[in-house]
């Protein structure tokens, strides 16, 4: 994305978006009161703890604790990443996305609409040469030496680009605002001197399509000797090969019932596969595989198993993957490394043993970690005091690029047994090492999660759930100088409401804190129940606000006697200090401070 998409744009898509509308049109809603139920799409159950809030425009899971708004719930339900749900809830609602974005599928300069017909339309002409045109039995021919049915050929919308110059473009660029597109769409090739060429020419034709199904590319496999053997779309407004996967719109649903998903080399591998049953194989597009690519893999499962061959350049391929995935493998995801006899691939292997041989050759799959130090080990002597110095100074920069967290530990825990270094001395020497619980400091939003709720807790959920009572707050110079736990939050909260008095949901609200700490305090929040929200809530908040503006006149004057004491007051504090404490003697409810 070129730009962030503007504040205003995502709280005016999310006003005018009913979330009801949007999770019921995936998952099948029942009214339950004033609120819509059912079971989690995202975890087994049998009773419905799934809750969606009209009034909030927010969901949530009392049972697995996933939540969100309508955008949140595209990028869990869909996969999408977040510009991808804007884009789709914006389309929905008759919304253009500003000029200044880009989104992930379109620039600028191109509004795309032209490129998705025409890769449209090139779609159909290269299936209808498959059937019809006269050099088409080589095609099929190959297709069929290959092992490829009729039926799955159809599925995956196999076609033909016959040979010769200009055969796409004699249908479809016959004038020159047409060859124009073509090109832009990677279809056609621009000559140095004039005119132009078609980019495909002899090759059996895959289209490659985006995460909602639209043909963005295409791959095309030279049918006799020739090089190269496989020919890509090169990048264009549409297409990024370091982002899109060959055959993830096809295996979505595979993934999700297998809860896992294999990354092949190649779409004849992919195609071979989903033929035998193993439908939840994508493929990377003659690229190594990206951070971009894992992200979106993650999005659809926990687990990544990786197929390469076992030659040289296979397992070069397997160390950039691992690479990539450390830098965002943490609790909950998985990825492990598969390497097949040399000379064989998923397509040639499946057909000589079968579905369940190649399933059980998946189950024997190197976890991440072992594949990582059993490739290391291989390169030092563990019998030397400086070769297992080396095993460490190999391991350092990798284990650097893990996220912090449980696993992260383990893995200097590994390192630590086969170097024999102490674990704590080996943090040192890598730079590499997580805190102890005990020692783990920063701030708590809203102090121990064992006390009771605090006041500042009950006066931000107040605030998310009724937007409105925020021209209630008074003394605001006064609470700002409080010193207690999610005083900062109700602070930030309290700017954003009445700077932008059009956020009416919680959803909305929520939305503006996505990339800040408090988001997942916010989020649990918004379905917090209290006495308090179903009675009287102005009164309450009032009483709420006039017990913090206690607090913090009486944190104000502690402060001011204890200066006192120690080095003297100037005169504008004596002053503060003689009105504190006449206004504490005038109290009639003294109240102690919330904690």
């Amino acid at each position: 994305m070129a730009g962030r998409i503007p504040k205003q744009f995502i709280d005016e898509l999310l006003a005018r978006t009913d979330i009801v509308d949007v999770i019921d049109a995936r998952v099948p809603l029942k009214k339950a009161g004033k609120d819509y139920k059912a079971c989690c799409p995202f975890h087994e159950e049998k009773t419905p703890s799934f809750t969606v809030s009209a009034d909030k425009q927010f969901f949530h899971c009392f049972g697995c604790g996933v939540h969100g708004s309508a955008i949140g719930f595209l990028m869990d339900y869909e996969h999408m990443g977040f510009v991808e749900a804007v884009e789709e809830l914006a389309t929905r609602a008759g919304l253009a996305l500003p000029q200044e974005v880009q989104t992930t599928t379109e620039s600028s300069a191109d509004t795309g609409a032209d490129l998705f017909e025409v890769m449209r339309d090139a779609a159909r002409f290269y299936r209808q040469q498959l059937r019809e045109h006269p050099q088409s039995a080589r095609a099929v021919d190959y297709l069929k030496k290959r092992g490829i049915t009729g039926e799955i050929a159809h599925e995956f919308g196999l076609g033909f680009a016959p040979d010769g110059w200009d055969n796409l473009l004699r249908v479809l660029g016959k004038e020159d605002t047409q060859r124009a597109v073509l090109a832009r769409a990677g279809l056609a090739v621009k000559k140095d001197t004039a005119g132009y060429y078609d980019r495909f020419r002899d090759r059996v034709m895959f289209p490659i399509e985006d995460y909602r199904g639209r043909i963005v590319a295409f791959g095309g496999r030279i049918i006799d000797k020739g090089e190269p053997k496989y020919l890509n779309s090169p990048e264009t407004p549409l297409f990024h090969k370091g982002r899109e996967l060959y055959g993830l719109y096809h295996a979505r649903e595979a993934i999700k019932r297998e809860n896992r998903v294999l990354v092949v080399e190649g779409y004849m591998d992919v195609v071979a596969l989903a033929q035998f049953g193993v439908d939840f194989a994508v493929a990377t597009l003659g690229t190594a595989t990206t951070r971009d690519h894992l992200d979106r893999l993650f999005r659809h499962a926990p687990e990544v198993i990786f197929c390469f061959d076992g030659d040289r350049a296979g397992r070069d391929a397997a160390w950039r993957a691992m690479e990539n995935a450390l830098t965002i493998l943490r609790e909950g995801r998985q990825a492990s490394f598969l390497f097949l006899p040399e000379g064989e691939d998923p397509d040639t292997l499946i057909r000589q043993e079968g579905r369940e041989a190649f399933l059980a050759r998946l189950q024997s799959a190197s976890p991440l970690p072992d594949y990582l130090f059993s490739t290391l080990v291989q390169q030092v002597d563990l019998g030397r005091l400086d070769g297992r110095a080396r095993l460490v100074e190999l391991a350092r920069p990798l284990l650097s690029k893990m996220p912090g967290g449980v696993l992260r530990q383990m893995m200097l825990d590994r390192l630590a047994e086969l170097s024999r270094v102490d674990v704590d001395k080996l943090g040192t020497f890598t730079g590499v090492q997580e805190p102890s619980l005990s020692s783990k400091s920063g701030p708590r939003p809203f102090g121990n999660p064992r006390e009771p709720p605090s006041v500042v807790r009950l006066a931000i959920a107040m605030l998310l759930q009724r937007p409105e009572l925020v021209t209630k707050v008074k003394d605001e110079h006064e609470l700002a100088k409080l010193d207690l736990p999610g005083m900062p939050l109700f602070l930030e909260l309290q700017r954003l409401l009445q700077t932008s008095p059009g956020l009416k949901s919680a959803a909305a609200i929520i939305e503006n804190f996505r990339d800040s700490e408090h988001h997942p305090h916010l989020a649990k929040l918004a379905f917090w129940q209290h006495p308090a929200l179903e009675q009287d809530v102005e009164a309450e908040f009032n009483g709420v606000i006039d017990r913090l503006s206690e607090t913090s006149a009486k944190q104000r004057t502690a402060r001011l006697l204890q200066k006192q004491d120690a080095v003297g007051l100037d005169q504008t504090e004596k002053d503060e200090l003689a009105r504190l404490l006449m206004l504490k003697k005038n109290t009639s409810r003294p109240s102690s401070p919330p904690h």
